[in-house]
């Protein structure tokens, strides 16, 4: 009893902790500037405001970030899903020559740190020609090592005889993973889903080598220009915390709203 009891109260403290930095970026976009300097760890305003809201949403690019945002979002998380799903599936049932070396190859991918490769994506996406544009910015994301690492252990899950039933009616090799496999991996999807939303919302990197057209920046890129005071002077307390703030939104519901569905391997699978 008295462990349970300790472990609960670790736990709580442990959640306060690591909860309070975003309770104090919420209460601070809603105070003045001069507040917010003064007593920045307070979580009730003194004087509630919405300026720094007002300003974001009138009189900056905010809304233009927030769009191209969710441009790419969109594009990268739909992509990842059908290109992670199909190479998943190849690595985990079509037989061919080099799959164990290709495998390797991505595993060894996933180990190497996104820093480095920055130079050399740079290079590529100025040869392809697609340097400040939306198709730089989204095609280098429509698939990643990790998310056909994930995809390719589930289809492995996925009983044989499944498909061995859809070929004896005639389904070929795209038909029998379009048509049979993809939809037990439902709880796969939804993972590399939710990673991939996660994962492109929040990207920077990519984005500062991509492009530098203003046009173009996402919310990452916009908010990190913001944080360096590019509004005007002064702290801007206010106004960065808050659109740190409405960034986190986005992630934070479909996180709540999926995530019971997070990667049950179980489901869907049927034992032989």
């Amino acid at each position: 009893m008295v462990a349970t009891s300790f472990t609960y109260a670790l736990l709580v403290v442990l959640a306060i902790i690591y909860i309070f930095p975003f309770l104090i970026s919420v209460s601070t976009s809603f105070k003045t500037d001069a507040e917010a300097t003064a007593n920045a760890l307070s979580l009730v305003p003194q004087t509630f405001t919405t300026a720094a809201y007002e300003r974001l949403f009138l009189n900056s690019d905010f809304p233009l970030w927030f769009r191209n945002s969710v441009i790419v979002t969109i594009f990268v998380t739909v992509g990842r899903v059908f290109f992670n799903s199909l190479a998943g599936y190849a690595l985990a049932r079509i037989q061919f020559r080099g799959r164990a070396v290709i495998f390797a190859a991505l595993v060894a991918v996933m180990a190497v740190p996104g820093v480095v490769l920055l130079i050399p994506k740079f290079l590529v996406i100025k040869q392809l020609g697609i340097y400040n544009s939306f198709a730089g910015l989204i095609i280098p994301l429509l698939a990643d090592a990790a998310g056909i690492f994930i995809m390719k252990n589930f289809f492995e899950s996925v009983p044989v005889s499944v498909e061995e039933a859809a070929r004896l009616d005639g389904a070929g090799t795209f038909r029998t993973f379009w048509s049979v496999v993809l939809p037990m991996a439902v709880p796969a999807i939804i993972t590399i889903s939710i990673l991939s939303f996660q994962g492109s919302w929040n990207e920077l990197s990519h984005f500062i080598v991509a492009s530098q057209d203003s046009g173009l920046y996402t919310l990452t890129k916009g908010v990190a220009q913001l944080s360096s005071g590019t509004l005007g002077q002064g702290t801007q307390y206010p106004l960065k915390l808050g659109a740190a703030v409405i960034m986190t939104i986005p992630v934070a519901i479909l996180f709540f709203v999926f995530q019971r569905r997070i990667m049950n391997a179980s489901a869907g699978a049927v034992k032989e």
